[in-house]
C-alpha cells in the first residue's frame, strides 16, 4: 500500500490550518481581554478628568480676572506716560514759538 505525496501534503496542510485557526482564536481572546482593560482604564481617566473640570474652571476664571486687572493697570500707566510725554512736547513747542 502506497501513501500518496499529495495525501500527505493535504493532511499536513489541514493540520497546520487547524493550528493556525486555534492560534488566531487565542490571539483574538487575548486582544478582547486587553481591550476590556483599556476600556476600563479610559473610563477611569475620563471620570477623574471630569472631577478636575471644576478645578480647571476655577483656575481659568481666576486667570481671566488677573489678566483683566493687569490690562487695566497697564492701560492706566501707558495713558499716564503718554500724557506726560505729550505735555513735554507741547511745552517745547510753546517755547520755540
Amino acid at each position: 500500500m502506497f501513501i500518496n505525496v499529495s495525501d500527505v501534503l493535504s493532511i499536513l496542510f489541514y493540520i497546520l490550518l487547524i493550528v493556525l485557526v486555534i492560534m488566531l482564536i487565542i490571539l483574538v481572546i487575548n486582544a478582547i481581554k486587553t481591550l476590556d482593560k483599556v476600556d476600563k482604564l479610559v473610563d477611569d481617566v475620563s471620570q477623574k478628568s471630569q472631577k478636575l473640570n471644576g478645578l480647571f474652571s476655577i483656575i481659568d476664571n481666576t486667570t481671566d480676572a488677573v489678566v483683566s486687572f493687569s490690562d487695566s493697570i497697564v492701560g492706566f500707566l501707558s495713558n499716564a506716560i503718554g500724557k506726560l510725554f505729550n505735555r513735554k512736547k507741547e511745552s517745547e513747542n510753546d517755547e520755540e514759538k
